[in-house]
């Protein structure tokens, strides 16, 4: 049985199956599970994702209390 064989629905239901045994895995990176990840990609590949970049960073600005200090000098 090869995925052209499949039809939409049934290519779906496969897909969800396995969607559903690898979440409830105790233990996401166990070798047994990358058969079924590979299979998985196959079955419904899965668009990448565009990698968001980190914030720009916010400057530091010390409390109202080390400010009032800093002032006193």
């Amino acid at each position: 049985m090869t995925p052209e064989n499949l039809t939409p629905e049934e290519r779906e239901a496969v897909a969800q199956l396995l969607r559903r045994t690898i979440s409830a895995d105790p233990f996401p990176l166990a070798p047994r599970l990358k058969p079924l990840k590979s299979a998985l990609a196959k079955l419904d590949p899965q668009p990448q994702s565009a990698i968001e970049p980190l914030p720009p960073p916010v400057r530091w600005v010390n409390s109202s209390i080390g400010q009032r200090k800093r002032g006193r000098r």
